[in-house]
């Protein structure tokens, strides 16, 4: 079934995360436990990417998850007993905090079963989403609460129609990590013209150092796309692959527009970047940041005097 072509203005309602990764790199840990539910100082991290999603008005939001992914539909649900418990002891705090998760958006939840990529988890969300323009944000990128990454690209869909894809300057040694833009540019600053796209292509073979991050916003006739491709690297079904399609002049699903994001965002696929991502998030609360701060310094301090030299000069070797 082809889907119609969702026009510039149709507003974008509805949103998919996909979560059903095995989180492999966060083993142990990640054996009984969603990597998406791991937190990031006090909340989980996929909580920072649907609390995202609401506040760019987006209510609808279709979790693609997989098995052992129960704890993520109970993290969103109501928790009657717990709820209780912080009533009789007057934590009014705490209280507000777990009902205050249960009020963000309307969840729904799909499995994806095989998990054959990101491209597959999408074209799990199609009898859902329907023929509408919808967004993905992926769990492993968090954009700073302060940005308003995806509200630009919503506003960058309204007026162009299409797709649109979040890009990042990076090094041109690390573009083989990300999905890499050929780009035009646009009359508009921060808005570039998508002109083809790369899966993790080698350094000497990317197009640009622009690279693709875990926000999309996609029009319907991208599922058309995934139920055709064929799986790509890995074995997967890409999303890259798709959206490239997407980027041709004659697609209707298309054109493919960029925003160039320079602004906050955290990286939490690895084990030292989420580590990086929960210090960071921590030194700017404004209710642990101060005191975490001051230790923070006091426990650099003390753990770099008692490094030997040959080790200090090594790491500044390295900065």
């Amino acid at each position: 079934m082809t889907l119609p072509h969702a026009s510039a203005g149709h507003s974008v309602r509805k949103a998919v995360v996909p979560a059903a990764g095995l989180g492999t790199r966060f083993l142990p840990a990640t054996k009984a436990t969603p990597k998406e539910m791991l937190p990031v100082v006090d909340k989980p991290a996929i909580q920072y990417v649907v609390e995202e999603a609401a506040a760019a008005g987006l209510e609808d939001i279709l979790m693609v998850t997989g098995r052992n992914k129960r704890a993520i539909e109970d993290h969103f649900d109501n928790n009657a007993e717990l709820e209780r418990v912080l009533e009789a002891k007057g934590d009014t705090a705490r209280l507000e905090a777990v009902r205050s998760v249960t009020r963000l958006a309307r969840l729904h939840h799909v499995r994806q079963g095989d998990p054959l990529g990101l491209g597959h988890a999408v074209l799990c969300a199609r009898a859902h989403v329907g023929y509408e323009p919808f967004a993905v944000l992926l769990g492993d990128d968090l954009i700073d609460e302060r940005e308003t990454l995806l509200s630009q690209m919503l506003d960058v869909r309204a007026r162009y129609g299409g797709s649109v894809v979040a890009l990042m300057e990076v090094d041109p040694a690390q573009i083989h990590l990300y999905g890499c833009a050929a780009v035009k540019p646009t009359a508009e600053d921060g808005v570039v013209r998508v002109s083809g796209l790369v899966e993790k292509p080698s350094p000497e073979d990317a197009p640009s150092n622009y690279a693709v991050i875990g926000r999309y916003v996609l029009d319907p006739a991208v599922f058309d796309v995934l139920a055709r491709t064929v799986p790509g690297r890995g074995g997967e079904i890409q999303l890259t692959d798709a959206i490239q399609e997407l980027s041709s002049l004659d697609s209707p699903g298309g054109p493919v527009h960029g925003v160039v994001f320079t602004g906050l965002r955290y990286d939490t696929g690895d084990r030292a970047d989420y580590l990086r991502t929960v210090v960071r998030l921590a030194c700017d609360r404004p209710d642990l940041g101060p005191e975490f701060r001051s230790w923070l310094k006091e426990f650099v301090k003390d753990f770099t005097a008692t490094l030997p030299e040959s080790d200090l000069e090594g790491r500044r070797l390295a900065a």
